[in-house]
């Protein structure tokens, strides 16, 4: 009877590669622009274009900051994209990461009602990208960084932090974001505390060094658990640690040395994983030796993150004792996505008309994001992405965060 029922539900399972395909071709773009007045006679004509707009246009010129009152500035964001860090799919280029970010823009739209224009660009240096966002800052109210390869995406979204607009890399901070959320409510579960557990994070590029980050910062800023103070960060030839003589030429990766790695452990991965109590990976798929998360502490906690293959199987690993395991994945339990973050993050940054994104504003989605779990349990540690109102508990969580640091001068 299983049999039969395992093989009916194979069947059922769709190709959505395929199905994709077929509806992408049918659109033709999953976007478009609609306008919010009609044109129906010369007097909406004389309204919306000239001679009203001229008038308009005055007001701007005169202070710059109307913008936000009288055009889209108000509240729509460029997704900008080089198409060099795609998915699981790498390099890919411009025109083939542009679905993806049509695909970002719908979701802005349905979960934050924000309005988002794609823009892949043709160039992948660093200084022409820095250059590109500045030139186009007048016409939006926030970029969101996308798909752009480390390390210059840490490169370009510093640079552009003084832009006067919120400037988000969400493969970094949406990433770290929706870990912490995924985190603290899986410690919750395991009864483990913050500050007493040990961590393996798996990659170090974009994600794994901005979750690193804001685990190392959790307890600032007034939060309610205090930081990790046991971090080891492996890359693709193993710990990160002083002994490592490759690391010389790669700055971030030389910045991890003064907040993780605090014995100075050298090795590989299942190193490094002994007696750990969380594993977080943001790498390739199947990175893990057969039964090595064996080695871990009990209740341990397993983020596989890497898509489409997981670095870990969750059969695999609660088969060799994981308390609890998420992935990337929406075809398992427990699927950890940045769709919980962006909409919210972007609406909570507009309503309180802020210039940046704060380290607080991004703890305090991190908090909302958990706290709007209902039922959390082993299966359940986070909740879904199509839920309405965890958008709108992160973009008031976001709204007051920034308002505490205006409050306060940050």
């Amino acid at each position: 009877m299983q049999i039969h029922v395992l093989i009916a539900k194979f069947k059922m399972k769709k190709n959505y590669g395929k199905e994709a395909v077929k509806l992408h071709k049918k659109l033709k773009g999953k976007i478009e622009v609609i306008f919010k007045q009609d044109v129906k006679n010369k007097n909406d004509l004389s309204l919306v274009y000239t001679p009203g707009v001229a008038q308009v246009c005055k007001e701007i010129a005169k202070d710059k900051r109307k913008a936000r009152n009288f055009t889209l500035k108000n509240n729509t964001i460029a997704i900008v994209s080089d198409g060099s860090a795609v998915l699981g799919l790498g390099n890919i280029g411009p025109e083939a990461a542009l679905p993806v970010m049509e695909g970002k823009a719908m979701l802005f739209k349905k979960f934050g009602g924000i309005n988002a224009v794609p823009l892949c660009i043709k160039t992948q240096n660093k200084d022409e990208i820095i250059e590109f966002v500045k030139n186009i800052s007048p016409t939006f109210g926030g970029i969101n960084l996308e798909d752009i390869s480390a390390p210059r995406c840490f490169e370009i979204e510093k640079s552009l932090q003084d832009l006067g607009i919120p400037v988000f890399h969400d493969d970094q901070h949406g990433t770290a974001i929706v870990v912490l959320a995924a985190l603290i409510n899986s410690l919750k579960l395991a009864n483990k505390n913050m500050e007493d557990i040990k961590i393996v994070v798996n990659g170090a590029g974009a994600a794994g060094i901005a979750i690193v980050n804001m685990l190392s910062c959790v307890g600032h800023n007034g939060s309610k658990c205090k930081s990790v103070k046991d971090i080891i960060v492996c890359d693709s030839k193993g710990i990160i640690s002083k002994e490592r003589k490759d690391l010389k030429n790669n700055l971030f990766k030389l910045n991890l040395f003064n907040i993780t790695n605090k014995n100075n452990v050298s090795g590989k991965l299942s190193d490094a994983i002994k007696n750990a109590d969380v594993f977080i990976g943001v790498s390739k798929g199947n990175v893990f030796e057969r039964g090595i998360n064996k080695t871990m502490r009990n209740n341990s906690i397993i983020f596989a993150m890497a898509n489409p293959d997981p670095e870990i199987m969750p059969e695999e690993a609660y088969k060799n004792g994981a308390f609890i395991v998420g992935t990337g994945r929406s075809d398992y339990l427990n699927q950890i996505n940045n769709l919980l973050v962006f909409p919210g993050i972007f609406k909570g940054a507009f309503d309180s008309n802020s210039k940046k994104i704060t380290n607080e504003m991004k703890l305090s989605a991190a908090y909302a994001i958990a706290d709007s779990v209902k039922n959390l349990n082993k299966k359940n540690i986070l909740p879904s992405p199509l839920d309405v109102k965890v958008h709108r508990n992160v973009a008031l969580a976001v709204k007051k965060a920034s308002k505490r640091g205006n409050k306060n001068g940050k």
